[in-house]
């Protein structure tokens, strides 16, 4: 499978990008990758030197939680802390936009989620502009003052913190799931006919979905201009749930083998006497 031609290198036309693949992907497989990706957070947490950001961005119902579930499903609890950002708190909109997704992020040797993320502030925001008022911004009167150069300055700070969380050893991959209109209908459907689904179904969805065309537009600008090296975007074609696990966990896989994670050695000291440590406890 070539990889590659999912990482955003240029300005990409979304329309133009697939929405759907079908795998011949087998359960065996993805249970080999994580298993893989296990022992990679085993070993990058001992190693201490890397932590990982994974954020997830997508229409409603394009798959955000179930990836969450299958892909990681077999790495150590205490190693993964998933993060679902919702409508800011009273408390988080007397901070700058970044805070509460800075104080979220994963420590070194332990794997972030963030369930949406910080480019919130540059897609809701932007389609739903009048939110921005509630962050009080003195240099922000009215909705007339937010335009675009208002959110393209945004995606430039959003790219400086990046950039400072990379040189701090933060690996950052960020997954688009690129998921079609006619599909969601059909999830959307699905939420309503299935009574154990209803819970999920929210009347602000078919609210959100009268604005895709808006969305598209937003998703498209911040992929072009926020894919850098050190924090890429990968759109992941949506429409068939397995297939898009697979390939978002092979991206990790292949992104995160890079790294070469390591344990530590024994320092000296300590390795030439584990013969003396063995005979004391088995003398015990």
């Amino acid at each position: 499978m070539n990889l590659d031609k999912y990482k955003v290198f240029e300005n990409i036309q979304l329309k133009d990008l697939p929405t759907k693949v079908l795998l011949k992907s087998t359960k065996k497989e993805i249970e080999k990758i994580r298993k893989k990706l296990s022992e990679l957070q085993d070993a990058m947490y001992a190693e201490g030197k890397y932590s990982v950001l994974i954020c997830l961005q997508g229409m409603d119902t394009s798959g955000k939680d179930s990836l969450i579930r299958e892909v990681f499903k077999d790495i150590n609890a205490s190693g993964v802390v998933v993060h679902s950002f919702k409508v800011p708190t009273e408390l988080e909109l007397k901070h700058d936009f970044l805070w509460r997704h800075y104080i979220a992020l994963p420590a070194k040797g332990k794997m972030g989620i963030f369930n949406r993320s910080h480019y919130e502030n540059v897609l809701v925001t932007r389609v739903n502009p009048s939110y921005i008022l509630s962050e009080n911004i003195p240099s922000i009167k009215s909705v007339d003052d937010v335009t675009d150069a208002f959110f393209h300055d945004r995606m430039n700070r959003i790219n400086d913190f990046e950039y400072h969380l990379a040189k701090n050893g933060t690996i950052i991959l960020k997954f688009f799931l690129n998921i079609s209109k006619d599909e969601q209908k059909a999830r959307l459907l699905r939420r309503l006919e299935l009574p154990h689904k209803n819970w999920k179904f929210s009347k602000g969805d078919l609210k959100e979905r009268k604005l895709w065309d808006k969305y598209q537009f937003c998703y498209q600008d911040l992929l072009q201009k926020t894919s850098k090296e050190n924090a890429p975007w990968f759109v992941i074609p949506a429409d068939d749930k397995e297939s898009a696990r697979i390939i978002v966990a092979k991206i990790l896989l292949k992104e995160l083998e890079k790294y070469n994670f390591s344990e530590p050695q024994l320092p000296p000291e300590i390795h030439a006497h584990i013969d003396e440590y063995k005979d004391e406890l088995n003398n015990e």
